[in-house]
């Protein structure tokens, strides 16, 4: 058996057309899993992606509750849901639009209630399944100019405890991955002096990389972890010590 199996499941990764959520697929295949993917922009990318690794790319909006709904519908019976999908709107508060707060609460956090409430029925019925929410370092610490993010990444944490509490006793497990800084399309545009103080706050002295998020969200959809549930797993090089 290999380690970290997950050969025989169906997996769903919202936000996969790139960054964390394109390593996240790819591993969940890699192990085994049919996987779809969903993005609501790089249609390009998703569609290649699709092709590289044997998955489906579904077009969804996730911040939407009925296309939500539809893509985990289509997405089939589902063992596993990887809520990944994220955005950002930086602004300071007292400058922050009403449209700018509101769609990245809907984006990031809502998304997980909207798909999360449509696959939890199968996973109770079957009595199994497991959902990996990812949040962000900021969602613990808070940043700068990201009021509106680090409330949607905190509200992951507290949602996901709130859902390993409601389906624990039908076997389906809900834990929490916790990027700190990881090189992607977000990071990549930051000033060197940011980048900087980030690599000087970080005990491993580097940026992640987007795999490192991957082999955890691995781990935890496996059996390896089958008594893991309500976790918040830290992939930060340490920086949230």
């Amino acid at each position: 058996m290999t380690f970290c199996s997950l050969e025989g499941r169906t997996a769903l990764v919202t936000g996969a057309s790139r960054g964390i959520g394109r390593s996240i697929a790819t591993e969940l295949a890699t192990a085994g899993a049919t996987v779809t993917i969903s993005y609501r922009s790089g249609a390009d990318e998703a569609a290649a992606l699709a092709s590289e690794i044997g998955a489906r790319a579904v077009h969804a909006d996730v911040s939407d509750p009925d296309s939500a709904k539809a893509l985990v519908e289509e997405a089939g019976d589902l063992d596993i849901l990887v809520n990944n999908a994220g955005v950002t709107r930086d602004g300071l508060l007292v400058r922050m639009s009403d449209d700018d707060w509101n769609t990245v609460i809907d984006t990031n956090l809502a998304s997980c209630f909207y798909t999360c409430r449509a696959a939890a029925r199968g996973m109770m019925k079957k009595r199994g399944g497991t959902v990996v929410n990812i949040s962000s370092i900021v969602g613990i610490h808070g940043n700068w100019g990201q009021t509106n993010y680090a409330a949607s990444k905190a509200g992951i944490i507290g949602f996901t405890k709130s859902l390993a509490r409601e389906l624990g006793s039908r076997n389906v497990r809900a834990n929490v991955v916790v990027p700190g800084y990881v090189k992607t399309q977000l990071t990549d545009v930051l000033p060197e002096e940011a980048t900087g103080a980030m690599l000087q706050a970080t005990p491993l002295g580097r940026l992640g990389e987007p795999d490192d998020v991957a082999g955890a969200v691995r781990f935890l959809c496996s059996d390896e972890a089958a008594f893991i549930t309500g976790a918040v797993l830290l992939v930060d090089g340490g920086l949230g010590m």
